[in-house]
């Protein structure tokens, strides 16, 4: 079973993204589940939604406390809760930021996971040029895509177009193509290096 949890912010679609990346593995065939946890529902809120894949039917339900990757949407949160807790040592982390992990004060932590486990990806950024609007969840599920294989980056987008008809699906399918390139082209140069 592949376990990831995502960390955001109420309105940056942390709920939408967990969702999409299960009906994403569904459709190529898996079994898979997604839920999400908060307090508060308001805008800006701290929000944890989890999502599950596997070859072989979910029974367990509880919220996953051992990640096999991370999903940060929304680095202001890094240093305000604990996201890290239970991240597996083979674990895979992606980071909405343009900032460097030495710069977050994550080094120590991305020296522990293996090469071409962790990226930092300027999804909002990449949101605002695709989109139009500031919403990096599309984006980090190309980027989730392409670092941990998954799931293709052709069920995220046809999950996207799916969830998201008319031009809204095709700008956040377009940020998630974006993303995934990013990622590859920079895991590219992480592992050559």
């Amino acid at each position: 079973m592949f376990a990831v949890r995502i960390h955001g912010r109420g309105g940056q679609g942390a709920v939408t993204a967990a969702e999409l990346l299960s009906v994403a593995a569904f459709d190529e065939g898996r079994h898979a589940q997604a839920f999400p946890t908060f307090g508060s529902e308001r805008t800006g809120a701290p929000v944890v939604a989890f999502c599950r894949i596997d070859d072989r039917p979910i029974r367990i339900r509880e919220p996953i406390t051992d990640p096999d990757a991370l999903v940060i949407q929304d680095p202001t949160l890094l240093h305000q809760v604990t996201l890290f807790a239970g991240l597996r040592p083979e674990g895979y982390l992606v980071v909405n930021t343009s900032t460097s992990f030495e710069q977050l004060g994550l080094g120590e932590l991305v020296e522990r996971l293996p090469a071409g486990h962790v990226v930092t990806v300027p999804a909002t950024e990449i949101a605002r040029e695709h989109l139009g609007r500031p919403l990096p969840n599309a984006a980090l599920l190309g980027a989730l895509a392409a670092l941990t294989g998954q799931v293709s980056l052709a069920a995220v987008c046809d999950a996207i177009r799916d969830r998201f008809p008319g031009e809204v699906g095709e700008g956040n399918a377009r940020a998630a193509e974006a993303a995934h390139r990013h990622v590859l082209d920079t895991v590219g140069r992480l592992t050559d290096a």
